[in-house]
């Protein structure tokens, strides 16, 4: 078969991708920016196209020649600027979906989500919802497959859930009694698969799910279990502080959750997982097997810089944002002046450099809050730290000496940049 995947670099769609090659398929790859690189080396041709701009059934019909299989693997949790549900969930979906309409593609999977039903309450779930209703509706040999929770090295789920329970402390909403029932990538793909070779579930929704449904509190504990830690340290937290934290996060570059993400866990994921158990023709993997014992110190580590990245990033921004507001006026001017003066600042040129300096430690704080994946922000306070300890040491060199160590901190701080700059992605592979 000729497959085009729609979303081809993300989660989904790359492990799909190398399921269908490693079975003699012939992959097409759809994304916003194609390049045959480790993400979507399985593709056989690559295509450039945004679902959130083709948002006509004429931008997708050149593309559908000679296929015999069209997979929409586009999906996002959190809204970012054009990037949002109504235009990737819906608009761009339904006028793919049209277009195969149109051009007579004898195969449509749109993946979905467990949860995108009538009693949907999420704009990811709603929106969802709209594009298979419509899919559904059309003259198309069409399935809407809705996964629950999918697990796997570098998932969205896997991230969340792994780094969750890999707290010191772990805390539950609720007491963690949401039901959820992750499947393993791989038993998903494979599922995938074998819906595109064959017509099982036409015109159907399909929940495809793993083996059983657990409580939050299981899943977090067979994680950690997985991972090779010690028993967890419950905190059972209420349910306000839980959303006023998450709305929090929300706004929070790199979060772990929102409220989209709280509202799908609240409502529970789960459902028979017989048609998975048919497809795969044996029951999919329990979460107990989820991790690799190979793995388990990778996934570990993993799992913890998922948590301590960002402590690491909010406790360099609020040195900067204090440093900055301290020097405004905080710490005495007129000490602040009497330093300056032994490095040859005086009057009107002392000022300038105070509240210049002061403003740019207030720049670089905001810009290490939100400048997440851009690595210029890190190496400016590289470059700004190493300036000021060069000065330092050649006007104040007894700094070096103080009990307080003011100079010798810069060292831990140049280390903490470092490992930013060299563990965060880089915004332009995102």
């Amino acid at each position: 078969m000729r497959v085009l995947i729609c979303g081809a670099s993300g989660f989904i769609g790359r492990h799909l991708g190398r399921e269908l090659l490693r079975h003699g398929h012939t992959v097409v790859a759809l994304a916003r920016q194609p390049r045959p690189d480790a993400r979507i080396d399985f593709a056989s041709e690559l295509l450039r196209g945004d679902m959130a701009r083709d948002l006509s059934p004429e931008d997708w019909l050149p593309r559908l020649a000679g296929l015999d299989a069209v997979v929409n693997a586009v999906g996002i949790l959190r809204e970012r600027g054009s990037q949002t549900f109504d235009r990737l969930h819906v608009q761009g979906p339904i006028a793919l979906f049209d277009a195969c309409a149109r051009a007579g593609v004898p195969r449509v999977l749109q993946i979905s989500a467990l949860g995108a039903d009538e009693g949907a309450r999420s704009g990811y779930h709603l929106s969802k919802r709209q594009a298979d209703t419509h899919l559904l509706a059309l003259p198309l040999d069409a399935t809407v497959v809705q996964p629950s929770l999918v697990y796997g090295p570098g998932g969205a789920s896997a991230t969340m859930f792994t780094a969750w329970a890999s707290l010191p402390w772990v805390p539950l909403p609720q007491a963690g009694a949401q039901r959820v029932q992750p499947l393993h990538i791989d038993d998903l793909v494979q599922a995938l698969r074998v819906l595109l070779e064959g017509r099982e579930a036409r015109g159907q929704r399909l929940a495809l799910v793993g083996p059983q449904a657990l409580s939050l509190r299981e899943l977090l504990a067979s994680l950690r279990e997985g991972m090779g830690l010690g028993p967890a340290h419950w905190i059972e937290v209420p349910a306000p502080l839980v959303r006023g934290t998450v709305a929090l996060g929300s706004r929070w570059p790199g979060a772990l959750a929102d409220h989209e993400t709280l509202d799908m866990l609240e409502r529970g994921n789960t459902a028979p997982a017989d048609a998975t158990t048919a497809l795969l023709g044996h029951a999919p993997r329990p979460v107990r097997s989820f991790i690799d014992p190979e793995r388990a110190d990778t996934e570990r580590t993993q799992a913890r810089l998922a948590w301590l990245l960002p402590l690491l990033r909010l406790s360099l921004a609020a040195v900067w944002i204090v440093t900055g507001v301290l020097s405004f006026g905080v710490y005495p001017v007129a000490d602040s002046h009497a330093l300056l003066a032994r490095v040859g600042l005086t009057g009107l040129m002392a000022s300038i450099a105070l509240y210049g300096a002061a403003t740019l430690d207030l720049a670089l704080g905001v810009a290490t809050l939100a400048g997440r994946g851009r690595p210029w922000v890190w190496w400016s306070q590289i470059v700004l730290m190493l300036g000021y300890m060069v000065l330092i040491t050649w006007a104040l060199p007894e700094f070096w000496l103080h009990p307080f160590g003011p100079i010798l901190k810069n060292l831990p701080m140049l280390a903490a940049v470092a490992l930013l700059l060299a563990l965060e992605k880089p915004k332009w592979n995102t």
